[in-house]
């Protein structure tokens, strides 16, 4: 079955945000690519807040203004797909999740926000008072794919101690996590397994505690809701990756490309706060198809 660019770029246009449909323009080469790629950082500057975190819905179920950790993972998700030196932006976000940050080195799952209208309620109720391994580990991931190009992140003493803390709590995990802690945890040991040599042990002994399949049932997810091995090893070539069998990944990016529904989006399988995040996260979802599927050489 082929991917129909054209309908996927006709369903970005009637349910796509701006910022996610300049990225999937970047993405197909469409455009000059430093124009597309001014009019993105500009797209993203608008989710931006003078302290400088990001909030304002970023994340399509966290509508609060306020800064959030799980808005700064997407603003360096942003980042990274761009390809640059991030600039100044980049180190004012790590200075904000330092300022956030526990005295172990983790930052909260979420911080305080009293305007909590249509975010979900895994934001609305999350401990603020202690560190959370999920959001520091998602955080911290697309963090060290920016600081390949950006030296102020890169520097940065937040992502030194964000990165410690990850590794500890991994370590001191006991038995299988759930599967969002386990998806996060694997793909920040991918991510700094060059650079770390213990990792390597913690990914195997990860990876052991996987199902045969790879697929892990998401506890409190909507029914059916899964998390699958594209989700914790994204990449060809990665540590992760070359533990996993290569039939179940090729079975994997065969269910990626023939989940695009006749609309020409791809669908979402978990339940969302509200029908804005409903057409946001597919239109974010039918982008980062399509680069995943371009990653893994596959042709769009």
């Amino acid at each position: 079955m082929d991917i129909d660019i054209a309908a996927a770029e006709s369903f970005a246009a009637s349910h796509a945000r701006i910022i996610d449909r300049l990225r999937l323009d970047l993405l197909l080469g469409v455009g000059d690519r430093d124009a597309v790629t001014d009019q993105t950082l500009t797209a993203l500057e608008a989710y931006g807040n003078p302290d400088g975190g990001y909030g304002w819905g970023l994340e399509p179920d966290l509508r609060s203004r306020t800064s959030q950790p799980g808005a700064a993972l997407c603003a360096f998700e942003v980042w990274a797909d761009i390809g640059a030196d991030a600039g100044p932006r980049a180190q004012r976000l790590c200075d904000w999740l330092a300022s956030i940050s526990m005295p172990d080195g983790g930052v909260p799952f979420a911080m305080p926000f009293e305007d909590q209208t249509a975010s979900a309620p895994w934001w609305t109720g999350a401990d603020t008072t202690v560190s959370s391994l999920q959001i520091t580990a998602a955080v911290v991931i697309n963090a060290h794919k920016v600081a390949i190009r950006t030296p102020s992140v890169a520097s940065h003493p937040w992502l030194q101690a964000a990165s410690q803390y990850c590794l500890d709590a991994i370590r001191a995990l006991d038995g299988p996590p759930s599967a969002h802690i386990m998806s996060y945890s694997l793909r920040f040991l991918d991510v700094v397994a060059d650079s770390t040599p213990q990792a390597a042990d913690l990914i195997d002994r990860l990876v052991g505690l996987l199902p045969p399949d790879g697929r892990m049932a998401v506890e409190g997810g909507a029914d059916g809701e899964m998390l699958r091995p594209l989700d914790y090893a994204p990449e060809p070539g990665t540590t992760v990756r070359r533990l996993l069998p290569a039939s179940v990944i090729e079975k994997e990016l065969e269910g990626v490309v023939t989940a695009q529904q006749p609309d020409g989006g791809w669908p979402i399988d978990w339940a969302v706060s509200s029908r804005a995040a409903a057409l946001e996260w597919r239109g974010y979802v039918t982008m980062r198809s399509l680069a995943l599927l371009k990653a893994n050489g596959k042709q769009i």
